[in-house]
């Protein structure tokens, strides 16, 4: 679909960017809904992603 994905932290992923243009995003949540729930599989898409290069880590402690 050619949005990003990327691993944040070991816990979690995104999907997508924040300037996603509409036509992207509309193929992302098609392909989400004919997939479904994910929720089962969150450490291992991370660990995935981790072991591809697609992370960002962040720290214990958020910095306001």
């Amino acid at each position: 679909a050619g949005a990003p994905i990327c691993a944040v932290g070991r816990e979690v992923y995104v999907i997508g960017d924040v300037d996603l243009a509409d036509e992207k995003a509309d193929v992302i949540w098609e392909i989400c809904n004919r997939y479904g729930e994910r929720d089962h599989l969150i450490l291992e898409i991370v660990a995935h992603l981790r072991s591809v290069g697609r992370f960002i880590d962040v720290a214990c402690e958020a910095l306001h």
